[in-house]
């Protein structure tokens, strides 16, 4: 099995925190999104990977450094890792074919701007699997059409009028992805764009024309990143779902003195807690200080101070530095807000 990851895009929507971290590798309850995803995808799928290959943008930007931290993640897995280059934004269709070599045999393909939780078995039978989540406001989504045997037989964008509930959360399976890259090198020969990008979803409905069968994989949550709230809203789930897998959340190294700790918390490695209430759900990143504040529903990157804040929905980035009055602030890497 292969893992298929494109991540080049810049996420602006985060910004500043994506001014100077590429968004997949932003900690969420003190592991970078990419690395919790590309995981949890291989406990959900529970049989060996063989490669995870992963699509990045501008080496500029997903330099060297980047390439250590996936490669890593692989190899955590067992697997080889393949680093792609996609040059241009020219859409998720095209994204994947920058992966073409790695376009062989069974493979799952996330988009990296998404966390998951899943417990189910996929239908390996099946030519391919779209995984969904039933949401509220379907017309804000992608959604998939279903046949009277639960089979996709349609992927409609933001509907006007009530097809389905199940949105597609950006997380495929194919029993041979091979098939998907036919498709898409057509799209891009044909010169087919919607919204001015190839687009994945004219591969599926190329491989749906000619008769490839596809069913849902659905998830119990589908947790976004795409800006500074829904992240801080993401961390906070993600907590208390490591809380009731009793995973360990507070390093051995971290110093906590005079402070009350308010569980579900991360707290990295050789953080110092003096003289504050921290939680529940705050996240502290690796060498952070934090002095006489007040912390709840935050996230915290590394090696930053934060001092006599009282916090709530707040966003702090790496070597940053925060003294001040101010509640919900998101600032970015290296930035200093003092009185």
């Amino acid at each position: 099995m292969k893992i298929i990851v494109p991540m080049a895009g810049r996420g602006s929507r985060l910004r500043p925190h994506t001014l100077t971290v590429p968004k997949p590798l932003i900690p969420i309850a003190g592991k970078p999104i990419v690395h919790r995803l590309v995981s949890d995808i291989a406990k959900v799928l529970g049989e060996p990977i063989d490669e995870v290959a992963f699509v990045l943008g501008d080496p500029a930007f997903f330099g060297e450094d980047v390439v250590k931290s996936l490669t890593d993640l692989a190899e955590s897995l067992g697997a080889k890792a393949s680093i792609y280059r996609q040059d241009q934004p020219l859409g998720t269709g095209h994204a994947i074919m920058c992966a073409k070599e790695s376009l062989s045999g069974p493979a799952v393909i996330a988009y990296a701007d998404t966390l998951i939780r899943a417990d189910f078995n996929l239908d390996k039978e099946a030519d391919a699997a779209i995984w969904v989540k039933q949401v509220e406001h379907p017309e804000a989504y992608g959604v998939v059409k279903l046949n009277d045997e639960n089979e996709i037989i349609e992927l409609v964008e933001k509907p006007a009028e009530f097809v389905s509930d199940l949105a597609v959360i950006g997380i495929y399976y194919f029993k041979d992805v091979g098939v998907l890259k036919e498709e898409l090198q057509y799209v891009l020969d044909n010169n087919i764009i919607h919204g001015g990008e190839y687009q994945i979803n004219d591969g599926i409905k190329g491989m749906m024309a000619k008769g490839r069968r596809f069913v849902t994989g659905q998830v119990d949550e589908w947790m976004d990143c795409g800006n500074k709230n829904v992240t801080i809203e993401t961390n906070g789930k993600m907590l208390g779902f490591l809380q009731a897998d009793n995973e360990k959340l507070v390093a051995d190294s971290a110093k906590i003195e005079n402070s009350e700790i308010i569980p579900p918390c991360y707290i990295g490695e050789n953080v110092l807690i003096k003289n504050a209430t921290v939680g529940p759900n705050v996240s502290i990143g690796d060498n952070s200080q934090i002095e006489n504040a007040t912390l709840k529903n935050s996230l915290i990157q590394t090696n930053s101070l934060v001092k006599n804040a009282n916090l709530e929905e707040a966003m702090i980035g790496n070597y940053a530095k925060f003294d001040g009055k101010f509640t919900k602030v998101s600032i970015g890497d290296y930035s200093t807000m003092e009185q």
